[in-house]
């Protein structure tokens, strides 16, 4: 997390400001953003394979437009006007993984009132990606095809959540291709943040997943293993098989020493 104002500068000095950020996932928060900021994220990695970077605006991002630097050259990522609409996530292909530079240019202001331009921004593995069009959060993780046996398997094992649940509702954003699916969830085998919470009137544990809206998810009974990874603080849709048929793979990919992590059923 980096806190930072444009009030500390020197009014009449030119220089751009720069910070750097050394984690592949984090935050920034500008105040009285004023003239420039540059923004140059180096995560500590020792492989490329963090090949996408997504930016999130905070829902009252005011004062500045953010630019990727490539080759010397400014290309825009986020307008303000853009990044004053809910939900939205831009995301793009880093072209050198271990260093890539944004560069947050203030809007004319004539008064000093306050203005906050902040946001989140993630490093994220093609590996896991749909196809090269990264412009919607949704796509890089998001799949609508059912997961084969080794996917699943491996489901289990990495992704940020792990439950047991039904669907209690399933809503849909249009403006956003977007769907939410409201989880009533009967065992919560790993979370990494605490997006599935139980109720204190109820007693019920339960949370929501998002997905993409082509995925076309639907209400339907039964129990499902839902799986997936949390992107801003919000849990994204992987595999999500009934629980009946993981646990017929499980036990089969146990008994024949296949299965990559041990997975408590009961």
């Amino acid at each position: 997390y980096c806190l930072g104002s444009g009030l500390s500068w020197e009014p009449r000095s030119r220089a751009v400001e720069q910070v750097h950020l050394r984690c592949t996932e984090g935050s920034l928060e500008w105040m009285y953003p004023a003239r420039a900021l540059r923004v140059v994220l180096e995560p500590n990695l020792s492989s490329a394979q963090h090949t996408t970077v997504c930016i999130k605006p905070a829902s009252d991002f005011q004062g500045a437009s953010i630019y990727v630097e490539r080759a010397g050259q400014l290309h825009l990522v986020i307008s303000e006007a853009e990044a004053a609409q809910p939900h939205h996530v831009s995301c793009f292909s880093a072209h050198t993984p271990q260093r890539v530079a944004l560069f947050l240019q203030a809007s004319p202001q004539r008064d000093i009132s306050r203005r906050t331009a902040s946001f989140q921004y993630e490093l994220l593995s093609n590996q896991s990606a749909t196809g090269p069009n990264f412009k919607k959060m949704a796509l890089v993780e998001a799949m609508c095809r059912p997961c084969d046996n080794v996917e699943l398997l491996m489901a289990i094992c990495s992704s940020d959540f792990v439950v047991k649940g039904s669907i209690r509702n399933v809503s849909h954003d249009s403006e956003n291709h977007v769907s939410q699916v409201d989880v009533s969830v009967q065992k919560v085998y790993r979370q990494k943040n605490r997006i599935f919470q139980q109720d204190e009137a109820s007693g019920a544990w339960r949370g929501p997943i998002r997905t993409l809206r082509q995925c076309k998810v639907k209400k339907g009974g039964g129990d499902f293993l839902f799986t997936g990874n949390e992107h801003f603080g919000e849990a994204w849709l992987g595999c999500a098989p009934r629980f009946k048929d993981f646990t017929y793979v499980y036990r089969a990919a146990r008994e024949r020493g296949a299965n990559p992590c041990e997975f408590q059923l009961n």
